[in-house]
Order: C-alpha cells, then structure tokens, then sequence
C-alpha cells in the first residue's frame, strides 16, 4: 500500500471512529473535515442538539488534536479568551497566562453572544494565526481551526458579527435534523446506552501536513477556474447574468476570499472521492457552503423570504462552464 492509499484508508478509519459516537450527520463532518485540510474556519448554524459539539469534540480525539470549547456569553472578556498578564510574586515578574485559544480545535460555542472586543481577539487568531497578549505576540501551533456555532432560533442577548469576521470563515455549514432512520437508530443507542465513547486516534499531525500537500496538489483546469471567478462576479454582477431578478435582492456581493475558498474547497472534494482532478461537480458542491454568509441581502429580499441559499441556486443555473 502506496502512503496516498495509506491516507485515504486513515480518512475511512477516521469516519468509523467518529460514527461510533456520532450518528449521521456526514454532511457536517466532511465540511469539517475539508476546513481541517484546507486551513478554513467553519461558521455551524443549528437548532439546539444535533451534535454540534458532540461531532467537533470526538473529532478532535479521533486527530489526536488539542481541543477546547469555550462558551461564549455576553460578558466574556478577551482575556478569557486568549490569556492575560499575571504578577509572579517570587520573581517579581509578570508571566503570561495562556487562554483556551492555545490548541487546535477551538469550538466557540454561540459566538455571536460575545461583544465585539472579544471577536476583535478571536479575528486575530483567526486571520494571522498568532494571539499578542501584552506587548508580547505568540504564534498558534498548526493545524488551528476554529468552529463557531450559532443558533438560529434564540436572538435575545446576541451581537450580529462583524461583516469582517463573518467573511474569514471558509463556509457556513447549515446543520439539519437527522432523517428517520438515523433519529430512531440515536434513540435506540441512547436508551440502550449503546454509545461508545472511546474513541482511539488513527490521523496525525504529520498525516494532517501529508493530506494538505496532496490536496494542494490536485489539479483543476483553467476552464474550471474561469467557472469560479464567474460565479463570484455573478453575485456582484447579477443582472450581466441574466439574474434580474435576484439583483433586486442583493445588497453586496461576495468578497475575492469566495473564490479562493471554492478553489481549496473543491479540491479537498476531490481528495475524498479518491481523484487527483477537481470536477465540476466538486464546485457546485461547495459554492452555497462559501456563499451563505457572504451574500449580503437588503431588506427587500428578508420581507419577500429569500434567503441566500435560494440566491445560490439561481445563480448555478444560470452561469455555465466555459460559458
């Protein structure tokens, strides 16, 4: 067995480990998963208990990654977050007191409850990969992904993020319910107390630099990358594309990340599917995962009830490839 076979068998081993914890949710862990390899920050949208959390952390044990959760609530200070500067009595010294934000896996659990002075430092970590705490700025250990969850439902005592912070997420995931299969299987395993929970690692930090390589490496054709800077442009541009319709409802378009986020997004499609080529059929997958947050709407398309994930579908039918 040839090392890129070895990792493609450590990817099926990996999903075995998760599923013995999690049930369904697939769609969810392999969005995690191409964040993981393509260095993306995941934005998870939900209702309350479909395993969010549960699916995040038993991914990080099956990586052998480190992993903190950090609840994030209206009164969290940045210092929570990243750490601070305490007084060493004995040396007379102040001495840095790391934060949770110094591991791996960093789920930030309802990040939208936090103000703004708290997702200026959570940005920062986010988009230069490195915290400065005092006058001192320390460099975050690789692979570092960040998850924030949101939930849908509940507003009261939530901040909007800033348009800035919201756009260095890769995708935004919508995390549906289970389908009646899975949702009796989960109720059977829990009532059976059926659940395993210990998991063993099978990927590590050196298999996670080896899959990125591989996926850097995947070719996609200059045809398939013009389809890319099409779909951007038609976001911005709707009415060039026919899409008079939908530009009544597009405030703002998507930013010059979208595309490279579908460029790194498709490839690592293409690694799962076992190819060293990106399809077409890799691009579309992904483009309303990078499109959801980004496509800003004005306030006619929330009083008619078009969301962005409706927007995204127009704009697929109507740009062709090569076209």
């Amino acid at each position: 067995m040839n090392k890129i076979d070895s990792l493609y068998k450590k990817i099926d081993d990996v999903l075995a480990e998760v599923h013995k914890v999690v049930i369904g949710q697939e769609y969810l862990i392999n969005r995690l998963l191409i964040g993981l390899f393509t260095d993306g920050h995941i934005l998870l949208e939900g209702v309350p208990g479909l395993a969010k959390t549960k699916t995040i952390n038993t991914l990080a044990k099956v990586l052998d990654l480190g992993f903190r959760r950090v609840q994030f609530t209206p009164d969290l200070l940045p210092s929570d977050l990243v750490g601070t500067m305490i007084y060493n009595q004995k040396s007379g010294d102040f001495e840095v007191k790391k934060g949770p934000i110094f591991a791996n896996l960093i789920l930030a659990d309802e990040v939208n409850r936090a103000p703004a002075k708290v997702q200026s430092a959570l940005l920062e970590a986010m988009a230069e990969k490195q915290i400065t705490i005092g006058e001192e700025s320390f460099q975050l250990d690789p692979p570092f992904l960040v998850m924030a969850t949101q939930n849908p439902v509940e507003q009261e005592g939530t901040y909007p993020l800033p348009e800035a912070q919201v756009d260095r997420f890769m995708m935004k995931v919508y995390v549906d319910y289970l389908d009646k299969k899975s949702e009796l299987e989960m109720i059977r395993k829990i009532a059976n107390m059926d659940f395993r929970e210990n998991v063993k690692s099978v990927l590590g930090k050196n298999d996670i630099l080896e899959i990125k390589k591989i996926i850097n490496g995947i070719t996609i054709s200059d045809m398939l990358e013009r389809y890319i800077v099409e779909l951007v442009f038609a976001t911005r541009n709707p009415e060039d594309y026919g899409l008079k319709e939908e530009a009544r409802y597009i405030q703002y378009g998507v930013s010059p990340r979208a595309g490279i986020a579908i460029h790194k997004a498709a490839k690592a499609l293409a690694f799962f599917d076992k190819r060293d080529y990106v399809l077409p059929e890799d691009i579309k997958a992904v483009v309303s995962d990078v499109f959801n947050h980004r496509i800003i709407l004005n306030y006619e398309a929330e009083a008619d009830g078009i969301n962005t994930r409706q927007i995204v579908e127009a704009i697929l039918k109507k740009v062709a490839i090569g076209g």
